[in-house]
């Protein structure tokens, strides 16, 4: 099937065309039909299955019939990432259409978010906390809203804005259309779904299943000797562009200081960057400034890189969902991908689940030469931060050493 077949506004077919868009993914084929006529869409399918261009593209087209200068189609996404990358795709397919989009979202200035909707702009693609900024001081208007879309909405679901998405409804039109996407599909999404959509139709390519051109390895550690196996397997293994997820912010942080100070490119991708440093962070793993990126699951929410060739969970994900996710970010565009993953003791369990889904087990490698043996050390400090009594004590202790040799 050609992208010829949806018959698109010859300017967005055009735009399609610029960017590469020759024959549909599965869920392209199968969801742009639907929401093309105006139906509304549940869309179950992993990230990389192309599924922005199955709203982007039906919504250029809608578009470019009607008004222009108000907000007539939404987009909500998780992630600062995802926002930016929404709203990419749309500039570059729209490109030939005159149709103009803006993303909004926290960690930057509102002014020039409000002088830009003041300009006037057809698409928003927003984070729901800071869209609610912007409905509290009215200085967007969804009254003519026509298309609203929420994508990513497990993950919404996971970092805690069914509330926001709930108080946003209150200011957009019940009649409209929308387009509801998740990769899984929890009960609170189903609930959310019962909400927004009327009579939709579901759309759901693959299963809650890796890529097929992934190879998974494990590698049982101890917990004080992950970093070193990590190093090692760096070090011992060829690799283009590697994704390495860590569990909190301060751990991934750290860990990337670790693996700069070990000589490789490496940034670290957490929620305490400024918005200029993700980006910047972001782009320099793009264009290969940087080698490695060592992100939480959260921050690495909207990565869309396509010559990942290894994903490495220094820790192990929370659930087997969140691991196909990881993992999905490699072995991409037909090219093989490697995902290790660090495994102690105690993720037992999870690895058990994890391998209930794949309906195999997961192989167990070990790495000749290396010291398992190494003992830990008395207090593992490695990713601990010192208690505030005992770093008051710390500051204190040096402020008295201090007055008492200059007394």
């Amino acid at each position: 099937m050609s992208f010829n077949k949806f018959n698109f506004h010859p300017h967005v077919a055009a735009g399609a065309r610029a960017a590469g868009y020759v024959a549909p993914t599965p869920i392209q084929e199968q969801a742009i039909p639907p929401v093309m006529s105006g139906r509304d869409v549940m869309g179950l399918a992993q990230t990389g299955t192309g599924k922005t261009a199955v709203y982007a593209l039906p919504i250029l087209h809608r578009l470019m019939s009607g008004g222009r200068g108000k907000v007539r189609a939404l987009i909500i996404a998780p992630t600062r990432e995802l926002a930016e990358q929404i709203n990419e795709a749309i500039n570059t397919l729209g490109r030939k259409t005159g149709i103009r989009s803006i993303s909004i979202y926290g960690g930057v200035g509102i002014n020039p978010q409000m002088q830009k909707l003041k300009k006037g702009v057809e698409i928003v693609v927003a984070c729901p906390g800071r869209l609610l900024d912007h409905i509290d001081r009215r200085t967007i208007n969804l009254s003519g809203l026509e298309v609203l879309v929420v994508d990513e909405a497990d993950q919404m679901f996971d970092m805690g804005f069914m509330p926001s998405i709930r108080q946003i409804l209150k200011h957009i039109p019940r009649k409209r259309q929308t387009l509801l996407f998740s990769a899984t599909m929890p009960d609170e999404i189903k609930k959310l779904a019962r909400e927004l959509l009327h009579d939709p139709v579901t759309v759901q390519v693959g299963k809650t299943a890796p890529p097929v051109l992934v190879t998974h390895a494990l590698y049982p550690v101890e917990q004080h000797l992950k970093t070193a196996m990590l190093l090692e397997l760096l070090h011992r293994t060829d690799t283009e562009s590697v994704l390495v997820f860590a569990r909190t912010k301060h751990r991934a942080k750290r860990l990337g200081e670790q693996l700069s100070k070990a000589g490789f490119k490496t940034a670290s991708l957490q929620g305490n960057l400024s918005q200029n440093k993700r980006q910047a962070a972001m782009e320099g793993f793009r264009d290969g400034t940087y080698q490695i990126l060592v992100a939480t699951d959260i921050a690495a929410r909207g990565i869309d890189v396509n010559r990942i060739s290894h994903v490495i969970n220094y820790d192990i994900s929370d659930t087997p969902e969140a691991y196909i996710h990881r993992i999905g970010r490699t072995g991409r565009a037909e090219k093989s991908g490697d995902a290790f993953t660090l495994v102690t003791r105690d993720d037992t369990a999870t690895v058990r689940a994890i391998e209930r889904i794949l309906g195999s087990p997961l192989k167990r490698n070990t790495i000749d030469g290396f010291n398992y043996s190494l003992p830990a050390p008395r207090k593992d400090a490695e990713f601990t931060r010192a208690p505030a009594n005992a770093m008051r004590n710390r500051r204190a202790g040096r402020a008295r050493s201090s007055r008492l040799s200059n007394s």
